[in-house]
């Protein structure tokens, strides 16, 4: 079946808390993601394979010119099937034509690869604080 990719396409919060423990390694949580994200982004991107919800990837932003990947999960059947980085390329898009100029990522050392070499990330100086 043939996968499709949505810019603010339709999810209930039930698939994406589903999606978000299977690709985060815990129980789904009771998050709910409509009204997350109607407040917080400019964005999100669903994939689906039929009815099935297969990736999702929220874009925040800060209402300007910078967008932030966030929770950018692909459900495990179909990891390395080019799911994350379709995921990635439509936000990208979409971030751009709203005129933002810059997308942000931050990631743990073993997605490296996916996000530089698959998505074109290029490594930049940032600073963090663990606020717990």
């Amino acid at each position: 079946m043939a996968l499709t990719y949505a810019w603010r396409g339709d999810f209930d919060n039930e698939a994406v808390n589903a999606l978000h423990g299977e690709a985060f390694g815990h129980a789904p949580t009771p998050i709910d993601w409509q009204t997350q994200l109607h407040r917080h982004s400019l964005g999100w991107v669903c994939a689906r394979e039929g009815d099935r919800l297969v990736g999702f990837v929220n874009v925040a932003w800060d209402g300007g010119v910078h967008a932030f990947v966030l929770d950018a999960m692909v459900a495990r059947d179909l990891r390395k099937a080019g799911v994350g980085t379709e995921l990635v390329a439509t936000a990208a898009r979409n971030a751009r034509a709203a005129d933002c100029a810059w997308l942000h990522v931050d990631f743990e050392e073993h997605l490296r690869p996916f996000y530089f070499t698959a998505c074109g990330f290029t490594s930049t100086n940032a600073g963090l604080i663990a606020l717990r």
